[in-house]
């Protein structure tokens, strides 16, 4: 054999491994990222996720929010991506312990009674201001000893939490915003920043303060991190130690 010919094989067997060992190393990789995602997202092939959806206080019984909706939109990509399946019920007829099966819960602890119930026994530490009467903290959050106020259009701010009973139990994960329109960016931000999210915390609890800028002109798109609240929304508040008499 030339040795032109010699030196073309040489290089047509070294593509060939190349290419070979490429998709190799991108399988291997998407593998990893497949497993990474199933173990953050507690969703193994073919295992079912509970979807609990809010309740448009404007509608009737089964009306969603529109941009609730969107916010299911984007979860149904990663549980279908995971091989699993998901159960859509609504808020109020919920009624099973979590740990089980991945729960996503969307909404308000107003318009969605499941969402009351993981913010009473898992999130003593936040208040919401339920006021149906106009004033500055109508809808406003407080989380430790900070509040964080609702400016339609402007600020608001949304609690994306993925909470755990312990490694062998399933996650649920909340979002729980001011607006229909955060808990959309809550869950874009969640499917965006998965794999950072999986890097700082792995299977353990978090829960972030989210706010969402200027949603009357970008949307759900601008979303920024005011903090990592997991303490303070976990940990009860103070109790009155004074004593009472009686009346």
């Amino acid at each position: 054999m030339s040795e032109p010919i010699l030196v073309l094989v040489s290089a047509a067997a070294g593509l060939v491994v190349g290419v070979a060992l490429g998709w190799y190393a991108r399988g291997s990789l998407g593998g990893r990222r497949h497993r990474r995602r199933e173990r953050f997202f507690g969703l193994p092939r073919n295992s079912e996720a509970l979807v609990v959806v809010n309740r448009d206080t404007g509608g009737g019984d089964w009306s969603v929010a529109k941009h609730d909706a969107l916010a299911l939109l984007e979860l149904s990509a990663v549980i279908k991506s995971c091989g699993a399946h998901a159960q859509v019920v609504a808020q109020d007829t919920a009624q099973q312990a979590f740990g089980d099966r991945t729960e996503f819960c969307v909404g308000t602890p107003i318009s969605n009674r499941r969402m009351a119930a993981h913010m009473q026994s898992l999130l003593p530490g936040v208040r919401i201001n339920t006021d149906p009467e106009p004033g500055p903290d109508r809808g406003a959050f407080a989380v430790g000893t900070e509040r964080y106020r609702l400016e339609n259009g402007v600020s608001e701010h949304v609690l994306l939490a993925r909470l755990s009973a312990g490694q062998e139990a399933r996650p649920v994960f909340l979002s729980c915003g001011q607006r229909s329109i955060t808990n959309q960016a809550a869950m874009r931000y969640l499917v965006k920043n998965e794999s950072r999210l999986h890097r700082k915390y792995g299977g353990s609890s978090f829960v972030l303060l989210l706010k969402v800028v200027n949603s009357q002109s970008y949307g759900p798109d601008v979303v920024e991190l005011v903090d990592d609240v997991t303490k303070q929304a976990q940990t009860p508040p103070p109790q009155p130690n004074g004593k009472h008499g009686k009346s």
